[in-house]
């Protein structure tokens, strides 16, 4: 007689032949594209009428934003 050990409750792990990419949403893409950027960060003051003002002349991009959109 042989001691031979069968292990019939052994699962064989199956895996694909390529590892499948996790894609990241438009919302995502465009997030990550922006933090790439290093944005300038601007502080924008608001007064009790929740109604932003902001500073011609220390944030003329964010002024012309603000007024042509």
């Amino acid at each position: 007689m042989t001691n031979v050990k069968i292990n019939i409750n052994e699962k064989a792990e199956r895996r694909f032949p390529f590892q499948p990419t996790v894609n990241f949403t438009l919302d995502e893409q465009i997030i990550t594209a922006a933090i790439k950027r290093n944005p300038k960060m601007v502080e924008l003051k608001i007064d009790s009428d929740d109604n932003i003002h902001i500073d011609k002349e220390n944030n003329p991009e964010v002024y012309d934003w603000a007024v042509n959109g």
